[in-house]
């Protein structure tokens, strides 16, 4: 899927595609920007919830630009 990060001020950060990675029998959700950086985000629960997954993920977009208040913003397309 295709996304964005966006500051609290409205500004786009980074753009990427959100990916589902299989590692170690589990399922890991991450975020590849356009520029080739890839932040790494939780597992996906067995039950395919993805809470905890996003939880991670936002711990370490945070790590990566030291800001609070982001949103991600994905776009589905048909």
């Amino acid at each position: 899927m295709e996304c964005a990060i966006i500051s609290r001020a409205g500004q786009v950060l980074a753009r990427g595609i959100l990916k589902l990675q299989e590692e170690d029998g589990k399922t890991r959700l991450n975020l590849e920007t356009r520029g080739g950086k890839l932040i790494e985000g939780g597992f996906v629960g067995e039950d395919g919830d993805l809470g905890a997954a996003s939880e991670v993920l936002f711990d370490n977009c945070f790590a990566t630009w030291r800001m609070t208040g982001l949103t991600l913003k994905v776009v589905i397309s048909s």
